[in-house]
């Protein structure tokens, strides 16, 4: 049964099968065979939004402040095993299709929580890591970059910098090595079709007096992803873009605890955005939308797995 973390939807087939040779039931007789072959049929399950891949972590998902988050259609999913691997604090509020979670869940009742399943799923199969198969770009030229505190960049290969002020990403990849994306007061971080790689020890943080407008690619080897942060790279991710940011398509740091702030001003339908983190805490207003197949370039996240006989 190889390739079960894949982040392929389709569905896995697991068959296993025993032999067992018993004396004959008469002296004169051959032995007696029996053979035993079971299959089962393993798949995605609904489609989610924010996935916590750390398997024990408590608060795995944490949903805090002063904060509504809605995710029509959507699901909230944590692979740990915690008690409280999915909670719901202060203030907040959530609305989304579902909950689904390895361990169980706290504060996800009514009024703070409307679930669309009724209440949380707990107990539940770990879901698949959606990017489970990219690979990132191999590394090219470190490429210089311009003075003054509003740059452009083209995509290519990054290293040893701290970008700050106004940063405008055009269309394409970015690869960055031990790079900082920290735009500072009253700075900017926007790009359009753009995928940003964190290789080795980069880091993004974005703050609350900072914009932020990104999304990916809808076409490519690296179509609906906009931040990839690489695998063993455990810098925390931090988008609290303030008001009028707008970001969309997966951030993914598999090993890295993402903060995530929306904001009031985030369009009533919401953004096609999918955050999967190590962990994820999400501390202000977000709207998300769940059908983004155009957007995320055929990419898609799905919540716990589903696990039928299948003969």
């Amino acid at each position: 049964g190889g390739g079960l973390e894949g982040g392929d939807p389709g569905a896995y087939f697991i068959s296993a099968s025993s032999s067992i040779s018993r004396p004959a039931f008469l002296g004169a007789m051959p032995a007696w065979q029996a053979t035993r072959t079971a299959s089962v049929k393993i798949k995605p399950g609904a489609q989610a939004c924010v996935l916590a891949l750390n398997q024990h972590a408590d608060n795995a998902v944490n949903l805090q402040g002063s904060t509504n988050v809605a995710m029509a259609g959507c699901v909230i999913a944590a692979n740990s095993d915690a008690a409280d691997s999915v909670n719901r604090g202060g203030s907040a509020v959530v609305s989304a299709a579902c909950v689904s979670t390895v361990g169980a869940t706290q504060g996800l009742t009514p009024p703070s929580a409307t679930l669309s399943c009724g209440t949380p799923h707990e107990n539940q199969y770990a879901s698949f890591d959606p990017l489970a198969d990219v690979v990132p770009p191999a590394y090219t030229l470190c490429l210089p970059v311009p003075n003054g505190k509003t740059i452009t960049l083209s995509p290519g290969t990054y290293c040893d910098k701290t970008l700050s002020g106004k940063i405008t990403l055009n269309p394409g990849t970015y690869i960055m090595r031990n790079v900082v994306i920290k735009p500072g007061g009253n700075g900017s971080l926007s790009g359009q079709g753009v995928t940003i790689f964190l290789m080795e020890n980069s880091q993004l943080y974005i703050n609350a007096n900072e914009q932020v407008n990104l999304s990916p690619p809808t076409s490519g080897p690296y179509a609906g992803i906009t931040i990839y942060q690489a695998h063993g790279n455990t810098r925390a991710l931090t988008l609290n873009g303030g008001s009028g940011s707008l970001v969309s398509g997966f951030i993914y740091a598999p090993d890295a605890a993402i903060t995530y702030t929306g904001n009031s001003d985030m369009s009533a339908q919401g953004s096609c955005l999918r955050l999967v983190g190590d962990t994820v805490a999400m501390t202000g207003n977000s709207a998300v939308k769940s059908n983004c197949t155009a957007e995320l370039g055929n990419r898609e996240m799905y919540a716990g797995r589903m696990v039928t006989l299948a003969r």
